[in-house]
């Protein structure tokens, strides 16, 4: 697997694992609803944001996407932020930690001291394990800030990691 700055081009390989990932409302606080481009333009981010891709040893297949931004604007832009989703079909192959293992190395290197998450669904154990193994602390939780489908009201969140 190789991780590289995505390209317009990208896009239509990422949007049918966003579109699935998004509609089943579980994960994310993206409108389930969202079409094809309000998510582009909600995922393809410029610079000096960074939106990433995994993609196979040979490029043909993009297995997961990842986007990394300021956190906030003025005194709170030297925290970053960054948001993944592994294509479905290849979860579980360490293409999440790659792509966070890469964002915390873009934040580093673009001067920022922290990576912050700021909506974390205390239901996506997978992401929470995952985030913790990699240093994040929960430094907050918001009382049942996620609505998920299948658990109801759970709490949302905020994940942290000095860098």
């Amino acid at each position: 697997m190789r991780i590289r700055t995505a390209t317009a081009d990208d896009w239509p390989a990422v949007w049918p694992f966003f579109r699935s990932i998004v509609a089943a409302a579980d994960t994310f606080c993206y409108d389930p609803a969202t079409g094809y481009d309000e998510g582009r333009g909600l995922w393809m981010l410029d610079a000096p944001a960074r939106t990433a891709v995994a993609v196979s040893d040979d490029g043909s297949t993009v297995l997961g996407s990842a986007k990394m931004n300021p956190n906030q604007g003025g005194p709170g832009a030297h925290v970053s932020s960054a948001s993944f989703m592994v294509d479905p079909a290849h979860a579980g192959r360490g293409v999440g930690r790659a792509l966070c293992r890469d964002a915390l190395d873009w934040a580093r290197a673009e001067g920022y001291t922290a990576m912050q998450f700021n909506a974390v669904s205390a239901a996506n154990t997978r992401a929470v394990g995952l985030y913790r193994s990699l240093g994040f602390s929960v430094v907050g939780t918001v009382p049942e800030g996620f609505r998920h489908p299948a658990l109801g009201l759970v709490g949302l969140h905020i994940m942290h990691r000095r860098l």
